[in-house]
């Protein structure tokens, strides 16, 4: 059954991806990931396909679409490859949004066009190497001298920050303590060439090795006081609001892996025999094909539901926990079930049900790990 949030637009964009994915990415992923190298060539054709800033008005060169075509899009990437879609993702719900959403119409004017086209990357700094879950354990400083904010600290595990078409980033800092003395945060612009900003590119990664993950360094980093996104203070309240946003692109990423793993699985069982027939015809293995088919239905409701709460201007928040708790949940449980479908031949790199199995582990931890989606829902909930 056609879900009811899904119009031929819809259709449209999900086959449009899918045909790309499949031509430009699937045949090199598995290359990429092995030599943990992110693609430029890739990454601009995925901007010239008018998947970035796809939420973002034309005024400024996005698409002016809604949140399910988005997210649509990052399914159909991730059920092909975690790599690319942690770069679209992370561009367009942690880059992107926030700009357009706080930033002034010259902030929008200087940056947008740039970053709606494929032509650079723009990366969102809250994680710090004591700052995970707890991200008001921030440490990175940013002080207000002569009118320029002189900001001292790191961030690490930053997406799309240290490529050489990423463009800058948004940081979170402590800029001074509020009324209660509590500490005060702010989220301020600091573009890539800016002297005493530096990066540094991870490696050695489990999972999404072809995209581009990042340490940022910031040693008297001194940036204009109009760089300022949004009020001073309120950097708590655009990270969460980012972050509400970003839960839905991470739940495609895991409904798109898990549709991927499934008919990996399904294929597999149809040619693979032992006993003189395909296992597929196995109960044991029909009925996890199966378990796998319902999980992903459910999970594709949730989240396509989710998305229209967020275009009707209706609180979400809750919704989107749920839906990145329960896409990523179901993605290990899928991806875990795909490898034993596949027995041995899984464990081994030549079949890419090897590299979704390492690239699920993530959605677990990344945007707010499942215990925190818990602990978010639970607050919803009055618990």
């Amino acid at each position: 059954m056609k879900s009811p949030y899904i119009t031929e637009e819809h259709d449209l964009i999900r086959q449009t991806v899918r045909d790309f994915a499949e031509r430009d990415i699937k045949p090199v992923a598995a290359e990429l990931d092995e030599k943990e190298q992110f693609s430029p060539e890739i990454t601009k054709k995925m901007g010239e396909l008018g998947l970035f800033g796809m939420n973002i008005s034309d005024e400024y060169g996005g698409q002016n679409l809604d949140t399910l075509s988005y997210i649509i899009a990052v399914e159909e990437l991730a059920r092909v490859d975690g790599s690319h879609a942690a770069t679209l993702a992370a561009h367009n719900s942690l880059g992107v949004s926030p700009l357009f959403v706080y930033g002034t119409k010259e902030q929008k004017e200087k940056y947008l066009p740039q970053l709606t086209t494929g032509e650079a990357l723009w990366a969102f700094g809250l994680t710090e190497p004591e700052a995970g879950s707890d991200s008001r354990g921030s440490k990175t400083k940013a002080e207000l001298k002569d009118s320029n904010w002189i900001i001292n600290g790191s961030k690490i595990f930053i997406t799309n920050g240290s490529a050489d078409m990423s463009m800058g980033a948004t940081v979170q800092a402590v800029s001074g303590k509020d009324e209660k003395g509590k500490p005060e945060f702010t989220c301020i612009i600091v573009e890539k060439d800016t002297p005493g900003f530096t990066r540094q590119t991870m490696h050695q990664k489990m999972m999404w090795r072809a995209s581009d993950t990042s340490m940022l360094f910031f040693d008297d980093c001194k940036v204009p006081e109009a760089n300022i996104l949004g009020e001073r203070g309120q950097g708590s309240k655009i990270m969460l609001s980012t972050l509400d946003g970003g839960r839905l692109s991470i739940a495609a990423m895991g409904l798109g892996l898990a549709q991927g793993a499934f008919e990996m699985a399904k294929q597999y069982a149809s040619e693979r025999k032992q006993f003189g027939k395909p296992i597929g015809k196995f109960q044991i293995n029909a009925f996890k094909l199966a378990d796998m088919a319902m999980k992903i239905e459910h999970a594709r409701s949730f989240l396509y539901n989710a998305c229209w709460l967020k275009d009707q201007g209706e609180p979400y928040g809750k919704e989107s926990a749920m839906a990145k708790l329960y896409c990523s949940e179901i993605a290990k449980e899928v991806a875990d079930e795909a490898v034993q479908i596949h027995g041995g031949y899984g464990l081994i790199k030549e079949y890419d049900v090897e590299r979704f199995y390492r690239d699920q582990r993530l959605l677990q931890i990344g945007e707010g790990t499942s215990e925190i989606q818990r602990l978010v829902i639970s607050r919803h909930l009055g618990v």
